[in-house]
């Protein structure tokens, strides 16, 4: 189940574990009972890997100007190279 952040205006911040279905129901402070309105805050983007960081800003540069290709990726001008070990050609085929 998803944590949500809720601000009580008399004893401040608390997290509230409960369903998505009950994130629109107004939260009461488990301290005082008084109404607590939800906080929302940014997503958790500083704790992503550098690597993960960097495709997704490629990825969302490329969704609105695609870079253009000269070829299909994964396939090489140049032919497989046949192998020379005798325990190959006992291999099945398709």
């Amino acid at each position: 189940m998803p944590t949500y952040a809720h601000r009580c205006p008399v004893c401040g911040e608390f997290d509230q574990v409960r369903p998505m279905a009950e994130s629109d129901l107004a939260a009461r402070c488990p301290d005082c009972g008084s109404p607590s309105a939800r906080v929302f805050g940014a997503p958790a983007l500083a704790a992503l890997d550098p690597g993960m960081r960097r495709a997704l800003d490629v990825s969302g540069a490329s969704a609105d100007a695609p870079g253009v290709v000269g070829s299909v990726p994964g396939r090489h001008r140049r032919a497989n190279p046949v192998t020379t070990d005798p325990r190959h050609a006992r291999l099945p085929r398709p």
